[in-house]
């Protein structure tokens, strides 16, 4: 991948960090914090931004830092702080009260105030805290006219692990352990084992090789090893530890008289039609079951005659807001297909949320889960 196709992935970025610089001089110049210290903590934050920024951990080989998502955290934490601070000060300054506001009253709306400025920060902070409080996600599918030796059958997932110095070998142990102890009959792998090239890719595998199931490990690749250029890698390094990656690939699979013909695909970029081919690979007397990281290919699998499609990549939003009843997070913004369970015309996609995170290193709402996946007759 060009540096410039990284660049303009990483645009995003760029105006967060440029969203969090000017929070914290607003609030620098609202609270008058000496100037000369202000500066020198600011630009101390930038470079730890930077090395966190993948345009530059590519150009200096390096990796990201602990330091560079802690100062992501911070600037999520300040910038509503500091928009609900202007907000008050703009329109207290323009208003004349026709009466005075008794001083218990005032005091009230000012704590009032604080507590709501707070809220974003508080529950940031929470999210690091709890964001690998693991979950096991049993959920039952239910297909028309599934064969008899395919009901029951136990599908377990895990995707989107992104190793890395947020997300541990001992972490992903313990993941490895619950997966093992949903007895699965299929194992699947949904993509984004790690973050960058420079994570512990090999580390990854290796607590994945541990992994057991009655028919295998399979799974597919997702869009970090894409960019990391490590597909190649992956495939042949999880075949020798006894895990099968399909790439635009079939695998017929017997269940008693039933057959179960298993799709992987590589991560569908948003900018090409989805699935070109895939529908070649559809075996019209099985049950088509489906591997993707990208969850936006449904509609398209399910005109091509897939019933089940198994995908990650949206962390199920990693920071959800519960806000006026709704909730709210930025990956609803870009797909249809969050989290969880969805139908349509037969055919079923089931999302999961993920074990690790991606820029901050916070969950809220979306919980690391390990999925069991029970197929049932309708």
């Amino acid at each position: 991948m060009g540096i410039e196709n990284v660049v303009l992935r990483e645009l995003p970025g760029l105006g967060f960090l440029i969203l969090g610089i000017a929070a914290q001089l607003y609030l620098i110049r609202v609270f008058s914090i000496p100037r000369a210290l202000a500066w020198v903590v600011l630009i101390c934050q930038a470079l730890a931004f930077f090395s966190n920024w993948e345009p530059f951990y590519i150009w200096l080989h390096a990796k990201g830092t602990l330091a560079g998502a802690l100062v992501m955290l911070w600037w999520w934490s300040i910038t509503p702080i500091a928009v609900a601070i202007w907000i008050r000060r703009r329109f207290s300054a323009k208003r004349v009260p026709e009466k005075p506001i008794d001083g218990g009253r005032r005091e009230l709306l000012r704590t009032s105030f604080t507590a709501l400025a707070a809220a974003p920060a508080v529950a940031l902070g929470v999210g690091m805290i709890t964001r690998k409080d693991l979950t096991v996600r049993e959920v039952s599918m239910k297909f028309a006219n599934l064969p008899k030796d395919l009901r029951g059958l136990r599908l377990v997932q895990l995707s989107d692990i992104h190793m890395s110095a947020f997300y541990s070998a001992a972490d992903l142990a313990r993941a490895v352990d619950a997966a093992n102890g949903l007895r699965a009959d299929l194992m699947f792998v949904t993509g984004d084992l790690i973050t960058d090239r420079f994570d512990p890719l090999d580390d990854c595998l290796l607590e994945l090789k541990r992994l057991r199931a009655v028919s295998g490990i399979w799974g597919c690749l997702g869009n970090h090893e894409m960019h990391a250029n490590v597909q190649g890698y992956t495939t042949r390094k999880a075949r020798e530890l006894g895990m099968r990656f399909l790439r635009q690939e079939n695998e017929l699979l017997r269940f008693g008289n039933a057959k179960l013909n298993l799709v992987g695909v590589d991560h569908q970029k948003r900018n090409l039609p989805y699935l070109q081919h895939t529908g070649e690979l559809i075996a019209p007397d099985a049950f088509n079951l489906l591997l993707s990281h990208n969850p936006d290919v449904f509609p398209i699998a399910e005109k091509q005659g897939f019933q089940l499609t198994v995908s990650g990549h949206t962390h199920g939003g990693q920071i959800n807001l519960e806000l006026l009843g709704k909730n709210f997070n930025v990956v609803d913004l870009v797909t249809p297909f969050t989290k969880g369970t969805y139908h349509m015309n037969g055919s079923s996609l089931y999302v999961n949320s993920g074990l690790g995170t991606i820029g901050v290193p916070v969950r809220l709402g979306s919980p690391p889960e390990v999925t069991l996946i029970t197929l049932c007759d309708s």
